[in-house]
């Protein structure tokens, strides 16, 4: 007769039973899925033979871990006992349907409230606590159950109990209650406000009236990127976040698909394209995961040819940011003359063209050659590797910044910056560049 732990046996001890526990293979094992494994083999190893072996597990057999392993085996019987979950909810006055798990196989488990948990010891309360308050805050309402007594406390409170076994009951709890919220809350709050009693400014968006709200909460959370700034990029991240679900609950709304459809695709999406991680194609580095994707990304948009891809970029995306994408593209397909000389020689060529067009008075012309030379920017990008959009969006920056001050000691002189001599204004340049980059 075996048990998992000494610590359970004593109910045993008590009948003058006889058995062994598995507390050595538990102070081997890294994790409590490995330890459960273990057990498992443990077990059949010994049943070899025609030996009879009783694992005996404190609660119902589906409640522990080797247990359940077991019970896929062959020549295995079992007698289930009372349920360690059912007890918890009953002193928690649980009435309908709860999410119920042990706490040695609480990480990584999809929880919703009202929880109950069980298998709680002095030895990972307080790791239970932590993962409980990062999921639904530390004031989410409990009750601590521990030697046939229950105790209503915040959650936060859990590890100050330090009773062993234990039981811990999180309830459900109303919206607008909440110290924490998850996805499912969002899209709540967001139905809310487009139902027909719903705020009147939200319940009447339609797709063109926020278009260009995704934009600005894009640039917005660049920004707070640029700036390093772990609160601003929460928030903004946040915003970005909103308007994907707000235009999907316009299609929910419209019968083409749900919040939950546009999820499916995306984990699905997620997926098919990084087959070196979900199947079996290889990446040794994130060139070859690149090549990977891009690779999967043609096959499901059923792009056939090169230029199917290269007239995929969307048409919205800004001038120079869409030229870099398509001069990839066209690469990838075969269209590649990068080389320091091809690059130097084609740009001196429009360069030059550009100045011709600009010496006869061709304002056409000159728009047209501009764009050669824009164009041939782009390529210089991908040759060396700079993303030009950031590349153009940095120089911008750095412009403002030395004129800020520029303006600023000229105006210290109590001149005017538009009657400078071309002296005075190569001095004040050169001064407000050391000052824009001190």
């Amino acid at each position: 007769m075996f048990v998992r732990t000494e610590a359970l046996g004593k109910t045993l001890d008590d009948e003058g039973i006889s058995h062994s526990s598995f507390d050595d293979l538990y102070e081997k094992s890294r994790t409590y899925d490995t330890f459960a494994r273990k057990v498992a083999a443990e077990l059949k190893r010994r049943q070899r033979g025609g030996r009879h072996v009783c694992y005996c597990v404190d609660g119902s057999v589906c409640e522990d871990t080797a247990a359940c392993l077991l019970l896929g085996m062959r020549g295995v019987d079992f007698v289930d006992g009372g349920s360690k979950a059912s007890y918890f909810a009953a002193a928690a006055g649980l009435e309908g349907g709860y999410t119920a798990c042990s706490a040695f196989s609480l990480k990584g488990q999809e929880l919703a409230l009202p929880l109950v948990v069980y298998d709680i010891t002095e030895d990972n309360v307080a790791d239970v606590k932590l993962l409980l308050s990062e999921r639904f805050g530390d004031e989410a309402p409990a009750l601590y159950v521990a030697e046939g007594k229950g105790e209503r406390i915040p959650l936060f409170e859990a590890d100050r109990k330090r009773k062993s076994p234990a039981g811990l009951v999180l309830f459900r709890q109303p919206l607008l209650e909440k110290k924490k919220y998850t996805f499912d809350d969002f899209v709540a709050v967001m139905r809310r406000l487009r139902a027909p009693d719903g705020c009147p400014w939200d319940k009447v968006q339609t797709h063109q009236s926020i278009r260009i709200n995704a934009i600005e909460e894009a640039y917005e959370l660049v920004d707070a990127i640029d700036a390093d700034d772990p609160d601003k990029i929460c928030e903004e991240a946040g915003d970005v976040l909103m308007q994907s679900v707000f235009h999907s609950l316009m299609e929910e709304e419209r019968g083409s698909f749900t919040v939950s459809d546009m999820l499916t695709a995306l984990c699905e999406k997620l997926i098919t394209r990084h087959t070196h991680i979900f199947g079996r194609d290889r990446a040794e580095n994130a060139e070859g995961a690149l090549s990977v994707w891009d690779r999967n990304k043609m096959a499901e948009k059923h792009q056939t040819t090169y230029s199917d891809a290269v007239n995929d970029v969307p048409a919205c995306f800004p001038a120079l940011l869409r030229a870099q994408k398509i001069v990839k593209r066209v690469a990838k397909g075969g269209w590649d003359f990068c080389s320091r000389e091809n690059i130097e020689k084609k740009l001196r060529e429009e360069y030059a063209e550009l100045m011709a067009a600009f010496a006869a008075g061709d304002k056409a012309a000159v728009s047209d050659e501009l764009g050669d030379v824009l164009m041939c920017m782009a390529w210089l990008g991908r040759y060396v590797g700079a993303d030009c959009e950031m590349s153009l969006l940095d120089a911008v920056k750095k412009v403002q910044a030395r004129y800020t001050a520029f303006e600023a000691l000229v105006l210290s002189d109590g001149k005017d910056p538009n009657a400078l001599s071309d002296e005075e204004w190569r001095g004040y340049y050169r001064r407000a560049k050391d000052a824009a980059r001190a």
